[in-house]
């Protein structure tokens, strides 16, 4: 194989075209992969059956924004009834560490039929007083 001594552009310099043929001149872009087109056309069938949110607007997140996972004392006596939650015993208080199961906030939807000392981040004011009302209490512990 022949060593050039000078980059092939050089040579082609004032040929119009640079070698790349005379109709074309090297302008198509080939296959360009994902870039589908005809969503509105033949590929439509595919667009309503696999591409959900494909038009449109879609918003965006807001970076600035702190993610609460509430649970209500409705749903919190549910599980506490059911045995999904379970309950740990100290010093002869009944206690359930919310922070540890993934809550951070407790809503006072509802009731609680069992007198327990609830740990959470937050909690409304509604919520506090139910669990007094039961005999419990609610300590507000924050995590981050």
């Amino acid at each position: 194989m022949v060593v050039r001594r000078e980059k092939k552009s050089r040579k082609m310099r004032g040929s119009r075209t640079m070698g790349w043929g005379i109709r074309g001149q090297h302008r198509d872009r080939g296959s360009q992969g994902g870039r589908q087109i005809g969503m509105h056309k033949e590929k439509w069938s595919w667009l309503v059956k696999y591409g959900k949110g494909w038009y449109g607007k879609h918003g965006f997140r807001n970076p600035t924004t702190k993610l609460t996972s509430a649970i209500s004392l409705r749903k919190l006596n549910e599980l506490l009834e059911s045995g999904y939650i379970k309950i740990k015993e100290m010093d002869g208080k009944k206690i359930v560490d919310l922070n540890e199961l993934g809550y951070n906030k407790l809503l006072g939807g509802g009731s609680i039929s069992i007198p327990v000392t609830i740990k959470v981040g937050k909690a409304t004011n509604k919520a506090i007083q139910k669990v007094k009302e039961m005999g419990g209490e609610v300590i507000l512990s924050p995590t981050e």
